[in-house]
C-alpha cells in the first residue's frame, strides 16, 4: 500500500522560502501553550490554597479556549492573521500577566480568577491551525504538504513534553507565576514574529460571502467532508487522555513509583513521534480517508492489549506501539480537514480537529477517573480502545466540489488536483497533537 519515497525530503520541506523562519516562529508561540497550564496550575493552588478552586478556574480557562476555537479561526480566515492573530495575541498575553498578578497577591476572590481566566482562554490565538493552513498554502505538493504536516504535529508533541520541564526549571528559582508570564512572553513575541513573516501573507482575508461570513461552518456539504477526521480526532483524544490517568493507576496496583509512569508516558511520546516521522516519510499509495480509519483501529487495539500488560516493561511496549499511531491519525485528520475546506474555510477546518481533539483530550480523563473505580483495569484500557475503534466507523466523505467551491482554496491553480495519484478528487492527508 505504500512505498519509501526519497523525495522530498523534511529538508526540502524546511527550504521553501520563509518556511523556517515562519515555522520556528509558530513554535516559540506554541511553546507557550506547553507551559501555560501546570504554571497557571501551580499559581492558582498557591494563590488559593485550594484544590477545587484552582481546579475550577482551569476547567473555565480550558473550556473558553477550546470551544471558541472555530470562532477565533473564523477571524483569522476572515481577517488575516496579521489584523486577527496580533491583537488576540497581545490581549491573552497582557491577561495572562494579570492572572500572575492576582495570582502574587494571596487572597483574590475566587470569582475574579475564575472570570479572568475565562477571558484569557477566550483569547488564546489559534497558532496550531494557522500554521498548518500556512503550510497548505506554501506547498502545491501533496506529498511536501503530508510531510510538512507531520513534522508540525511531531514538533508539536516535543513542545508539550518540553513545556512542562521548562515550567519545572523556572519554578525551581522563581515563583509559579513567573512560568505564566513566561508563558505570555513566549506567545507574544511568537506571533509577533510569525504574523510579520513574509509567508504568513499567503493567507489573505476570505471574500464576502455566505461560507466566508459563517463563523461555524460551510453548509452541510462542508459538515459531512469534516464528520469523519472530527470524530476521530475526537476519538484519538479521548483514548490518549485516558492512558494518562490508567498508567497512574497500574503503577499504583503494582506499588511503582511516579517515576514508573513518568517512563511509561514519555514512551507514548516518544511512539508518536517516531510514529509521525514515518508517516510523513511514505509515499502513500491510498487515501487519507481511506488510511484514517486503519489509524484509529491500530491505536485502539494497541490500548485494548495495554491492558493485558503483566508488566511495566510491557506496557511501556504496548503504550509505545499505541503511540506509533496517535501522530499519523492527527496528522491524516488534519489533512483531510485541509482537503475539505470550502473558500475561507480553512484555518476553521483545522480548527474544528483541534477543538475535537481537546474536547476529547478533556471527556476522557473525566469518563476514565469514573471508570477505574469501578471496573477492572484491563477492561478500562479496553473501553478507552474501543472509543478509537467506534470512532473509525465513521464513513468518510468528500465535500461535493461542484457546490459552491470549483476548486481549492489556494489561488494557484497547480492545486486543483492532487501531484499524486490517489483516487479522490481535490486535496489531500494531515498533524497533531491538536492544542490551540
Amino acid at each position: 500500500m505504500s512505498t519509501p519515497s526519497p523525495r522530498p525530503s523534511y529538508a526540502a520541506v524546511l527550504r521553501v522560502p520563509h518556511a523556517r523562519r515562519t515555522f520556528a516562529a509558530a513554535l516559540v508561540g506554541r511553546l507557550s501553550y506547553g507551559t501555560v497550564s501546570l504554571a497557571l496550575m501551580l499559581s492558582l493552588t498557591r494563590s488559593t490554597g485550594s484544590y477545587a478552586v484552582a481546579g475550577l478556574v482551569m476547567a473555565l480557562f480550558g473550556a473558553t479556549s477550546v470551544f471558541l476555537s472555530p470562532y477565533r479561526a473564523y477571524l483569522v480566515d476572515r481577517h488575516g492573521p496579521r489584523r486577527a492573530l496580533l491583537p488576540m495575541a497581545l490581549l491573552y498575553a497582557a491577561l495572562l500577566c494579570v492572572l500572575a498578578a492576582a495570582c502574587r497577591h494571596p487572597g483574590t476572590p475566587a470569582g475574579v480568577l475564575a472570570a479572568t481566566a475565562a477571558i484569557t482562554g477566550a483569547c488564546t490565538p489559534p497558532l496550531g491551525p494557522t500554521m498548518r493552513a500556512v503550510w497548505a498554502e506554501l506547498l502545491p505538493d501533496r506529498a511536501m504538504l503530508q510531510r510538512a504536516y507531520s513534522l508540525d504535529g511531531v514538533a508539536e508533541e516535543l513542545l508539550f513534553v518540553s513545556g512542562p520541564l521548562l515550567v519545572g526549571a523556572v519554578v525551581g528559582v522563581a515563583p509559579p507565576a513567573a512560568g505564566v508570564v513566561l508563558s505570555a512572553l513566549l506567545v507574544a513575541m511568537g506571533t509577533l514574529a510569525f504574523a510579520t513573516s513574509p509567508a504568513a501573507g499567503v493567507l489573505r482575508p476570505a471574500e464576502h460571502g455566505k461560507d466566508a461570513d459563517a463563523p461555524g461552518g460551510a453548509g452541510a456539504g462542508q459538515a459531512r467532508a469534516l464528520l469523519q477526521p472530527v470524530v476521530v480526532a475526537a476519538g484519538v483524544g479521548v483514548s490518549v487522555s485516558a492512558v494518562d490517568l490508567l498508567v497512574v493507576a497500574f503503577a499504583s496496583e503494582r506499588g511503582l513509583g511516579d517515576g514508573t509512569v513518568a517512563w511509561v508516558l514519555a514512551a507514548l511520546s516518544l511512539g508518536s513521534a517516531v510514529g509521525g516521522l514515518l508517516n510523513g516519510a511514505v509515499a502513500w499509495s491510498s487515501s487519507a480517508r481511506a488510511r484514517l480509519p486503519f489509524l484509529a483501529v491500530g491505536l485502539g487495539l494497541c490500548l485494548a492489549a495495554a491492558g493485558l500488560a503483566p508488566g511495566v516493561i510491557t506496557l511501556a511496549v504496548a503504550v509505545a506501539c499505541a503511540g506509533l499511531f496517535v501522530a499519523p491519525a492527527l496528522t491524516t485528520a488534519y489533512l483531510i480537514a485541509d482537503e475539505s475546506a470550502a473558500p475561507g474555510f480553512r484555518t476553521r477546518a483545522g480548527a474544528w480537529c483541534n477543538t475535537a481533539v481537546n474536547a476529547g483530550l478533556s471527556a476522557g480523563a473525566a469518563a476514565v477517573g469514573l471508570l477505574v473505580e469501578r471496573l477492572p483495569l484491563p477492561v478500562c484500557f479496553a473501553v478507552s480502545g474501543a472509543v478509537a475503534v467506534a470512532a473509525a466507523l465513521v464513513p468518510g466523505r468528500r465535500r461535493d466540489r461542484s457546490a459552491g467551491r470549483p476548486g481549492p482554496v489556494s489561488r494557484r491553480p497547480s492545486r486543483s488536483r492532487p501531484s499524486r495519484p490517489s483516487g479522490r478528487s481535490g486535496r489531500s492527508p494531515s498533524g497533531a497533537s491538536g492544542r490551540p
